[in-house]
């Protein structure tokens, strides 16, 4: 997957904003303000993502491409390998559970004007 197609469907998912509050360099991805995906797009070498994290455990067991987060709560995020044994068709899969695992962690009144977006 190449920043592009990482981008877009990113964007496909209700509520989502992209920014760089982090400086110019890191690409974030929010759902209602809340972070779910981040990359460097300068060097796209990975994308972090949240991750349950029993989950996070076992894909890092099963992928080469997927690792502990880097620079973030390791129990809750994977750092994930946009290439490699990682194909596309998993790494959307990551993204949509990144996002889910944030959107079930909304408040209701935020979870109620995200269901207005859709």
């Amino acid at each position: 997957m190449n920043i592009e197609s990482y981008r877009n469907y990113c964007l496909t998912l209700p509520g989502v904003t992209e920014g760089f509050p982090f400086g110019q360099e890191t690409l974030v991805f929010k759902v209602m303000n809340k972070m779910f995906a981040l990359t460097n797009i300068d060097e796209f070498e990975f994308i972090n993502l949240k991750c349950d994290p029993e989950k996070a455990i076992a894909l890092r067991d099963q992928y080469e491409g997927i690792s502990p987060g880097w620079h973030m709560n390791k129990q809750h995020w994977n750092s994930v390998k946009p290439y490699g044994d990682v194909n596309d068709e998993l790494l959307e899969e990551l993204i949509l559970h990144s996002y889910e695992l944030v959107v079930a962690s909304l408040p209701n009144k935020l979870k109620e004007e995200l269901k207005l977006l859709s």
